[in-house]
């Protein structure tokens, strides 16, 4: 069994060893982050069900301790994401160590086009099951929508956890940075929060999810692919501080409160960059989410740029043009001429003494 996160590793564990607790089945996780030692000891004993990040098991099957010409059944969890965000390479050289006849089963709330296009290549004759529609959002989630500048995010996030006092609020950012920045600055409002995302070590993501669990924590803050194995189902708010670029992220994200027929919260940010990716959440979960103007940062700038494209990030083309060392631009046509003429005088002057040479050695020679 491959998933994308050690948490989510770490749960379906949970979840095997409570099932088969009568049974005569051996288990283990496998993921980076931590020692290997503990783990080759349990692979040396022999392993019935193997939950496993690809990164670790790729590294244990190339140290030798681990053999998957035997494996019978192969299941992708939150399928969308490990074909997804460059997993896709280690999934296929995975696949190459598998015996071809096998089942393979792939499970996940939501699997755009795109994924099942990828899918199809390792999967033969493939039965779909779909137990709810994929576009469908839970009925017990308040949504709301807020319009604002991008550089007033801060401040609304900070005023809503202050007037609402939420019992736990996840907050979703589209990147590891972004995660880190929004804990450093709610430090600084005096709001205590936590990040979770790949680049923490394992026992920090451990000690977050676990205060956040047991109530000390307030605020998580998080990336979409660490959020996958947040299993909690007493999330009061989830707050998506960064609209995501892939509506049916969307559904997860809002997926993580309102579990076990509670009720649940749920607020979007859109800044003046974010229309397009709001267009596209509305038309896939068919519905308009309500606009909530009663806050203090209200932006009709905004709201106004709904129907305009996200801006396209610049990339950095390189150092640039080489200036010359007298200081002088050669970007005009003008210096270009003159640089030509330049260099053909001087490969001029090069070949003109080059003939002198000859004729002198010609001259001595005879």
């Amino acid at each position: 069994m491959l998933c994308p996160t050690r948490e989510l590793a770490t749960q379906i564990h949970d979840n095997i060893e409570q099932y088969a607790r009568h049974l005569d089945i051996r288990s283990m996780t496998m993921f980076g982050g931590v020692s290997q030692r503990p783990q080759e000891k349990i692979l040396r004993r022999g392993v019935d069900i193997l939950v496993a990040t690809p990164g670790r098991l790729l590294d244990l099957i190339s140290q030798g301790y681990v053999d998957l010409s035997y494996v019978q059944f192969l299941v992708l969890d939150e399928a969308d994401r490990m074909l997804d965000m460059g997993f896709i390479r280690d999934i296929r050289k995975i696949l190459a160590q598998i015996p071809k006849n096998r089942q393979s089963l792939l499970f996940s709330a939501t699997i755009p086009r795109s994924i099942v296009d990828l899918s199809r290549d390792m999967l033969y004759d493939p039965v779909s099951v779909s137990i709810t529609p994929e576009s469908a959002t839970v009925e017990a989630i308040e949504q709301s929508l807020m319009f604002v500048m991008r550089s007033d995010k801060r401040g609304l996030l900070t005023y809503i956890i202050e007037e609402e006092r939420p019992d736990k609020v996840l907050v979703f950012s589209r990147t590891k940075h972004g995660c880190n920045r929004i804990v450093r600055q709610l430090g600084q409002d005096g709001i205590e929060a936590l990040p979770i995302h790949g680049n923490k070590s394992q026992g920090a993501r451990e000690n977050a999810l676990r205060r956040f669990r047991n109530g000390t924590l307030q605020v998580l803050v998080a990336t979409d692919v660490a959020s996958r194995g947040i299993d909690v189902s007493d999330i009061s708010h989830v707050i998506n501080l960064d609209l995501p670029n892939e509506p049916e992220v969307y559904v997860h994200r809002i997926g993580r409160t309102g579990r076990a027929g509670q009720g649940g919260i749920t607020i979007a940010f859109c800044d003046e960059n974010e229309g397009e990716y709001l267009r596209g959440i509305e038309k896939m979960i068919r519905q308009v989410i309500p606009v909530d103007e009663d806050h203090p940062f209200h932006s009709e700038k905004a709201r106004s740029r709904k129907g305009n494209k996200a801006p396209k990030k610049q990339q950095n083309r390189g150092r640039g043009r080489r200036q010359p060392r007298n200081g002088k631009s050669n970007g005009n046509r003008s210096n270009g001429k003159s640089n030509q003429q330049s260099n053909r005088g001087r490969n001029s002057r090069r070949s003109g003494r080059g003939r002198r040479r000859k004729q002198r050695k010609q001259q001595t020679r005879y």
